[in-house]
């Protein structure tokens, strides 16, 4: 604790002179009676302000009830008021500018529970829509943040980052993103049609038929006899206990090393997140969350609870599919040094949303911001992987030759054919596609086995073509990863770095 040092007293004799430990006193009484009606001013001029937005506030909702009141006397028609009510209300919460902060009528209140429940009928996709308009003056489209594994939209080769241009004819520019999430559920066994665009030109229809969608969390499985895997779908209230168990049933065989993997993960409960990252982490930060009322502000804590020793290996697998909570663990692992990151960088989605009920209807909207052990927010930035590995993709050039392939439903065909093809035989297959098509035998290659894993059950891993899990594999067979992680750095330096760089390119 820090202490103020006393005061010696003045020695006698010194007469008109005065000890400058008296005069110092004398000074700062002075200035705190001089500062004392500048504080009164700032606390008037704090009242001052309070009150003119009171003010403010009573007259628009003032306004706004006069306006509700004017419609329902005037209008040529009679209308519901319901109808005005739910317009208001979407009408504020666009207003905002956030794609995330939406007015929930009673129709999308019971899909949210539903899919809370763990099921619901439709065809497996997340997805998301920007209310603030293109700089470009292009349409906002659906955008596909991930496709769930073993569901409709997954088995129709739907990717992240596609976008949903059209629902049964309706162009989706001008729905809201409540609006085609209802047009995309619906009962488990009945169509819909949409139109997919990828990339600047390729565009394909694809026909789902809907089916019961039951939330997943988690896929394991033992890669050798030393590697444990571990997948995490979602955060639910289950995916802790799921891990839990997962990790439980590695120790027991022997496990030596781990890899858990984030890809197409798009996030859910913060709190599955932080309790995920409480069976890695001995103690310390795992996020902190940050409002505009300093009160609401909270910091998240590892327990303590470690599952996973400190000295097993441990890679996370992200990608561009790889948001919110998912970004979360894999934040807090990086910036403590507890792993070490492969794939390519995560969406950057870095914000926290609640729900609130009203009545049958309700919102959701973003109520702070995370920040990463750190003290670094993400959003619209990503995390960058310690190892960047990025997955075969066609370029605009190859679009028309892909699209043309597509319609030529050579792939689905070849699959019908022959459900069990080898690698020999898909590699062969492949050349014979890129010779005709003219596109590169990797991405072709890819392209197949993912037909193939679509129209049968999915494999939890498929070490042979998934070129970023193949990259985890070495580093752990490699035995270099201790020097690794010691490379590794924080996400805070990362942002420093690059935000020196961009000034030094300014100069």
């Amino acid at each position: 604790m820090n202490e103020i040092p006393s005061s010696p007293m003045p020695k006698k004799g010194f007469g008109k002179n005065l000890p400058w430990l008296w005069i110092v006193p004398t000074v700062i009484i002075a200035l705190a009676c001089a500062a004392a009606p500048v504080a009164l001013a700032q606390g008037r001029e704090a009242d001052t302000s309070v009150q003119n937005t009171q003010q403010s506030n009573r007259r628009y909702m003032q306004i706004i009830q006069n306006v509700f009141d004017f419609i329902q006397r005037h209008y040529v028609e009679e209308i519901d008021p319901k109808q005005i009510y739910e317009g208001a209300m979407n009408g504020m919460f666009n207003a905002l500018g956030d794609p995330y902060s939406v007015y929930m009528p009673e129709s999308e209140m019971n899909d949210l529970n539903d899919t809370t429940q763990g099921s619901f009928g439709g065809v497996g996709l997340y997805i998301s829509k920007s209310n603030i308009p293109n700089p470009d003056g292009r349409p906002n489209y659906l955008e596909v943040a991930s496709p769930m594994e073993d569901t409709p939209g997954w088995k129709a080769g739907i990717n992240p980052g596609d976008y949903i241009i059209e629902i049964e004819g309706e162009s989706t520019a001008e729905m809201t993103l409540d609006q085609a999430v209802a047009k995309l559920r619906g009962p488990a066994g009945t169509e819909v049609k949409i139109l997919i665009r990828r990339g600047e030109k390729l565009e394909f229809p694809a026909a789902l038929t809907r089916a019961v969608i039951e939330v997943p969390t988690t896929k394991h499985a033992m890669i050798g006899s030393d590697i444990g895997y571990l997948r995490l779908i979602t955060f639910t209230p289950n995916t802790v206990e799921r891990a839990r168990e997962a990790i439980n049933e590695f120790a027991s065989r022997g496990y030596r090393s781990l890899i858990l993997d984030l890809r197409n993960n798009y996030g859910g409960l913060l709190t599955s997140a932080v309790n995920i990252c409480d069976l890695f982490l001995d103690g310390g930060v795992v996020v902190s969350t940050k409002s505009r009322i300093p009160q609401e502000n909270s910091v998240f804590n590892a327990r303590g609870s470690t599952l996973v020793p400190a000295g097993i290996p441990v890679i996370v697998l992200i990608n561009r599919g790889s948001a919110s909570a998912s970004e979360i663990v894999a934040g807090a692992l990086k910036d403590r040094g507890r792993a070490y990151l492969v794939g390519e960088k995560s969406y950057g989605k870095g914000s926290v949303q609640q729900v609130y009920p009203l009545d049958k209807s309700g919102f959701k909207i973003t109520t702070s911001r995370y920040y990463t052990p750190s003290d670094v927010n993400i959003d619209k930035i990503g995390i960058p992987p310690d190892r960047e590995v990025k997955t075969p993709e066609f370029t605009d050039s190859d679009a028309d030759a892909l699209g043309k392939l597509i319609q030529d439903r050579r792939i689905p065909a070849y699959i019908e054919k022959n459900p069990g093809a080898g690698t020999a035989d898909i590699t062969a297959f492949a050349r014979e596609l890129s010779a005709e098509y003219k596109l590169d035998v990797s991405l072709l290659r890819n392209l197949i086995r993912n037909e193939q894993n679509r129209t049968n059950i999915a494999p939890v891993f498929d070490l042979e073509y998934d070129l970023q899990l193949e990259e985890a594999v070495k580093i752990i067979r490699n035995g270099d990863f201790g020097n690794l992680i010691k490379t590794t750095k924080t996400l805070k330096t990362l942002q420093e770095e690059a935000a020196g760089e961009g000034e030094a390119l300014a100069s």
